[in-house]
């Protein structure tokens, strides 16, 4: 069976893109080279621009890890630039002749593929599903890992600011990103990158880290600038304004119905990573029958067999020690727990300890971060952290800390949690929540009263362990997602 899998970014990035998608394409094509009979090869779109031969091409990936490099390939130049926000409700994102003819060249000089799977849209136009008509024995895959074809911002993150339920009927769409990126500028960044990675420049190095702080620093402080403008000029209330704002959403909707059509017309499978996914993505229009929920498989998912008993969440000494990992961002809910937290009276917070693993924040953040500290029974912060830190950050930990405030598609650090038996405590929003499927681990995403409610109920013991594990699920290996996934392939 021969596969390709598609996506924005490499998986093999030295840059690090992709977050949990990159890590899990990494894992399925390692996986995968183990089976007989399986050649998986992958392709990249919507990052690599040269800026000496301009028109789009496709080529054997030349740059990055040598690993791999037989089958990784790069289309180069596309007309939709990646990631989603850099092409924000471009018409690119749904057509692109140029970018359409290279990557049917690419299939046909490569091929023939017996499945194709595109684990992401972005940076690629839609039309390219297109391929049905051109190579109709071929498999056509999607999975969700975002909402970017129901979303041009991708996660349903409205204003940078909240879950977004209402677009009305485009409007919101408009004045969504606080930052108006220039494509040009953004193209010619890419274009620079990807000739210095070529010639071997790496992307650690102080050179190429110095000239793209200098770069994307005055890019976003002007990009900033122009959609205060933009915001301003759409939201100043006269009827000109208004109607603008009107006919500029029409385009956001027809976007997404171009989306939703060509995925419906020529998918053969939507795969969606939880039921919620699913859920969200029968409500935007993609049909039933076409829609199957498949949770991945992780490498980390074999710690929940081995994985010792962790024994009650409360302490001998009365205390609980929960864990917060990921981002110091809204939608991650970081600023709401923040605020939570601040909000638990002193009694309660003493019997706490918090361990964050997370890149530091605005110092406004950690200032509060470092108020709380004393108020708590202990407190701990590692400045990001890698899959090595796992174990030992995790180790007398009782609690994960989900408290999401997007329909997160279901965060790989929660599978990381309840992989090594640690209950989790989630917002309702997003598929975290399905690992435990245990509604007194669950509470309302932005609700300080019920969170506060849900931590006193631990600490009093009203909540226990057994509750999450109760209806819990056994995360998924790559093996035995692999074979789940072959056999959807074969149809």
């Amino acid at each position: 069976m021969k596969i390709l899998y598609v996506n924005w970014v490499d998986y093999l990035d030295p840059e690090g893109r992709g977050g949990g998608v990159s890590l899990y394409q990494r894992n399925l094509m390692r996986a995968l080279a183990a089976f007989e009979g399986v050649e998986p090869s992958f392709l990249a779109c919507g990052t690599s621009y040269d800026p000496i031969r301009r028109q789009p091409r496709w080529e054997k990936m030349r740059h990055g890890p040598q690993q791999d490099r037989a089958r990784r390939f790069d289309l180069v130049n596309s007309g939709t630039l990646a990631p989603g926000h850099a092409s924000f409700g471009q018409a690119a994102q749904v057509s692109h002749p140029a970018t359409e003819a290279v990557f049917f060249d690419f299939l046909a000089r490569t091929g023939p593929y017996d499945v194709i799977h595109f684990n992401n849209l972005e940076g690629i136009p839609v039309d390219v599903l297109r391929l049905k008509e051109r190579f109709p024995a071929s498999r056509l895959v999607l999975s969700l890992h975002n909402y970017y074809p129901f979303c041009p911002q991708v996660n349903f993150w409205q204003d940078e600011a909240r879950n977004c339920v209402d677009d009305e009927q485009g409007r919101r769409c408009v004045t969504c990103l606080p930052n108006s990126w220039n494509a040009g500028q953004i193209r010619t960044g890419h274009g620079l990158a990807y000739r210095m990675k070529v010639v071997g420049i790496a992307p650690d190095s102080w050179v190429f880290r110095q000239t793209f702080r200098v770069i994307f620093g005055l890019g976003r402080r002007l990009g900033r600038l122009r959609g205060q403008r933009k915001r301003q000029t759409l939201l100043a209330g006269s009827r000109q304004a208004e109607a603008a704002r009107v006919q500029a959403g029409l385009a956001f909707v027809q976007r997404r119905a171009a989306m939703v059509q060509r995925i419906n017309a020529q998918c053969d499978l939507v795969l969606c990573v939880s039921d919620r996914v699913r859920q969200i993505a029968l409500r935007e229009g993609i049909r039933a029958d076409k829609a199957v929920t498949n949770y991945i498989g992780t490498v980390e998912a074999q710690n929940y067999a081995t994985a010792p008993e962790r024994g009650p969440i409360l302490r001998p000494d009365g205390t609980v020690k929960l864990a917060y990992f990921g981002y110091m961002r809204r939608d991650k809910g970081f600023y709401f727990l923040l605020d939570a937290l601040e909000a638990l009276p002193d009694a309660d917070l003493a019997r706490l300890h918090l361990v964050v693993a997370a890149r530091r924040g605005e110092a406004e953040v950690m200032a509060r971060l470092a108020a709380l500290a004393p108020r708590m029974a202990g407190f701990e912060h590692q400045d990001g952290y890698g899959h090595g830190d796992l174990d030992r950050l995790l180790e007398d930990v009782g609690v994960g800390l989900l408290p999401v405030m997007w329909e997160d598609n279901l965060p790989q650090v929660a599978i990381e949690m309840h992989a090594r038996r640690i209950p989790l405590l989630c917002s309702d929003l997003g598929g975290a929540r399905e690992l435990g499927n245990s509604p007194e681990f669950v509470f309302p995403a932005g609700d300080m009263a019920v969170f506060g409610a849900r931590i006193r109920a631990i600490l009093s013991g009203e909540i226990v362990a057994e509750d999450y594990w109760r209806g819990a699920m056994v995360p998924e290996t790559m093996g035995p997602h692999i074979d789940k996934l072959l056999a959807l392939y074969r149809g």
